[in-house]
């Protein structure tokens, strides 16, 4: 007999029990085995409390040699980090320390119109005397025929009106979740014997995934890069990788090269029984890399036609014949592609260099072109240099790429990130980071700059769930998930973000951006946190900037003066954005100081301008109409 269909729905999430999926909305969520189970558990015993040692008889049966509090606290730490919940500010799962958990919101189970609810099955299942908060018989008088018929009725009609709104919602407003097939491209293997051939394996994977990433979105989405490089040189099983990155196939894949030809074999594999799909080897000129990686989009996209059924992909447009310029500017942007996933100062310079060179082979190389536009666009955020010399250059470039061809989302995004951040155009922004987004769904970095896009106007509801797009599409991206924190930080769910930004910080202490923890500490008072965090993560102006800001708030004025002294000092060797000075200026609470460099912040075109409306360090200038004159100018 096949096992019953069990959904459970609560919030914005859907637990299937019979595939054992979680999915907030449609999208798939990625959670391990035993963490599942926990939550299958939880909504089964909704409003009830399961005790540590419940838990552990049901998963952890006698004669099972595990730690068994090590992963009963990460399965519901993960559960936590799935369902954007806090231990401290609970939404869903309520602690009871040292005795157990509990859901705490109405959980309820299709194909019934029951509210899965321990406590309402309890009053019915338990003599009277025994249900929890009631006194003993006989020191509790019994109700009178009155008071009995009345709470009948008003039990008769809440279980009609759950009822109706159980059955409307299965009827009227549910809508079938699409099945999603999600795929990733592993990156291909450099065989050539020749390390200065990276490159080319490299930017072959992110070809391919940017090609698979146009796919039919309702039913395909690939993977990111940032997730699949991880795995460059693993020795990870496939079941494994289909685990962690929550994938049905894979495509693998190498490239072996000389100076004329060129070998690319490429195989898609289905990752629950490692059945192999599809194979194929490609073998042409050096000079037809370009035909090569068309072919494969092709090949696979028929193949994936096949695993749908009757929906159909959106096969990949091939290209004429490419040219000798074409190709050969095509390496060179996949050298330029190669430096700027290094993401430092000097990278994006060395791809700047590869890109020109690919333009200037051939002028029409609209990548190249979005490419330049990417790396001014990031590069004096990196440097901490001022913005303006940049961003003509990013703007040009971008123009360019999309008058040579609008379908590129890459030049959307770098567009979408200009007129936000310099001209401050707001609703140009979304629409460029919509188009980006229509262009390739699948793009982790469209959904995640457009996240941070929709933080900062303050709609937080769609930037969470733009953030959780932009995870399930590059899971190992630490950028992505720090600046999942940064949002809980916005919108002051100061616990959650300290979490988050910790879950960061175990996979690297040093992640640059996980400084800003010391914001949501010094929210919460908690100073010495705040301090440690600024000594072991910050260096230069930006240390001093935030060790006065952190003092300042502290109640140690003559050190946060100290270390604005510090800064005011570097100012003079060397151009320090205004922005350091506002949050210097901020920590000791000097409004005339903090406004005179907002204004130097804003006539600069600094980024943090477009935090002023929901960045709390800002909350103490809300009542001053000079401050709300300022937000209104960056059109906020």
């Amino acid at each position: 007999m096949s096992e019953p269909v069990i959904t459970y729905r609560f919030g914005p999430y859907e637990v299937q029990t019979r595939t054992r999926e979680l999915y907030n909305q449609g999208i798939k969520l990625k959670l391990r085995p035993q963490a599942f189970q926990v939550l299958e558990i939880l909504v089964e015993h909704a409003g009830d409390v399961v005790t540590r040692e419940e838990l552990r008889q049901m998963l952890w049966p006698a004669g099972t040699f595990v730690d068994f509090e090590h992963g009963l606290n990460t399965s519901v730490k993960e559960l936590r980090r799935a369902l954007r919940d806090s231990a401290n500010e609970p939404r869903y799962i309520g602690t009871l320390p040292k005795i157990g958990y509990r859901m705490i919101v109405p959980v309820t189970r299709e194909g019934s119109a029951k509210t899965v609810s321990a406590f309402a099955e309890l009053q019915t299942a338990l003599p009277e005397s025994e249900i929890p908060g009631s006194f003993p018989a006989e020191t509790k008088s019994r109700p009178s025929w009155q008071t009995t018929r009345i709470l009948y009725a008003t039990l008769a009609l809440v279980a009609a009106l759950a009822g109706y709104w159980q059955w409307r919602r299965m009827n009227v407003t549910a809508q079938p979740v699409a099945p999603q097939l999600m795929f990733a491209v592993l990156p291909f293997e450099n065989l050539t014997g020749n390390s200065s051939q990276e490159y080319l394996s490299d930017g072959l994977t992110e070809e391919m995934i940017a090609q698979f990433g146009r796919l039919d979105a309702q039913h395909f989405r690939v993977i990111a890069r940032t997730s699949v490089m991880a795995y460059k040189h693993t020795q990870k099983h496939l079941d494994q990788i289909g685990r962690e990155l929550g994938v049905q196939y894979v495509l693998e894949g190498s490239v072996r090269a000389d100076s004329r030809n060129i070998r690319v074999s490429a195989q898609l594999i289905r990752v629950r029984d490692q059945a192999q799909a599809w194979a194929r080897e490609y073998d042409r000129p050096f000079i037809n890399l370009l035909t090569i990686q068309d072919e494969i989009a092709r090949d696979i996209s028929n193949e994936i036609e096949l695993i749908l059924g009757d929906r159909k992909s959106t096969i990949v447009a091939t290209r004429h014949a490419p040219s000798q310029q074409q190709n050969e500017a095509y390496d060179l942007y996949l050298k330029g592609l190669y430096f700027w996933n290094k993401r430092t100062v000097e990278g994006f310079r060395q791809a700047i260099n590869y890109y020109q060179e690919a333009i200037a082979v051939d002028p029409h190389h609209a990548p190249s072109y979005a490419g330049i536009a990417d790396c001014y666009a990031m590069i004096g955020g990196y440097s901490g240099e001022p913005q303006t010399e940049y961003m003509t250059q990013a703007r040009t470039a971008a123009l360019r790429a999309l008058e040579i061809d609008e379908s590129l989302p890459e030049a959307h995004t770098a567009l979408a990130v200009i007129v936000q951040n310099y001209d401050r155009d707001w609703q140009r922004a979304e629409k460029e980071y919509g188009r980006a987004i229509e262009l390739n769904p699948s793009y982790a970095t469209g959904h995640h700059w457009y996240a941070e896009h929709l933080g900062l106007m303050g709609r937080f509801d769609q930037a969470f769930r733009e953030s959780d797009r932009a995870r399930q599409l590059d899971p190992l991206s630490l950028v992505i998930a720090t600046d999942g924190a940064v949002l809980s930080y916005y919108s002051r769910q100061y616990d959650r973000a300290i979490q988050q930004f910790h879950d960061v910080m175990e996979l690297d202490p040093h992640f640059p951006r996980v400084s800003k923890v010391a914001y949501a500490y010094v929210e919460k008072r908690m100073f010495a946190e705040a301090l440690a965090t600024t000594e072991a993560t910050l260096s230069g102006p930006w240390f001093w900037a935030q060790l006065g800001y952190v003092y300042g708030r502290s109640g140690q004025p003559e050190k946060a003066r100290l270390a604005l002294a510090k800064l005011d000092d570097l100012s003079r060797l060397h151009p320090v954005d205004p922005s350091a000075f506002v949050l210097a200026y901020l920590g000791i609470g000097d409004k005339s100081q903090t406004l005179y460099w907002l204004e130097k912040a804003y006539a600069q075109h600094s980024n943090t301008m477009t935090t002023l409306k929901v960045d709390p360090i800002f909350d103490p200038m809300r009542d001053d109409p000079r401050f709300g004159g300022l937000v209104r100018r960056v059109g906020l």
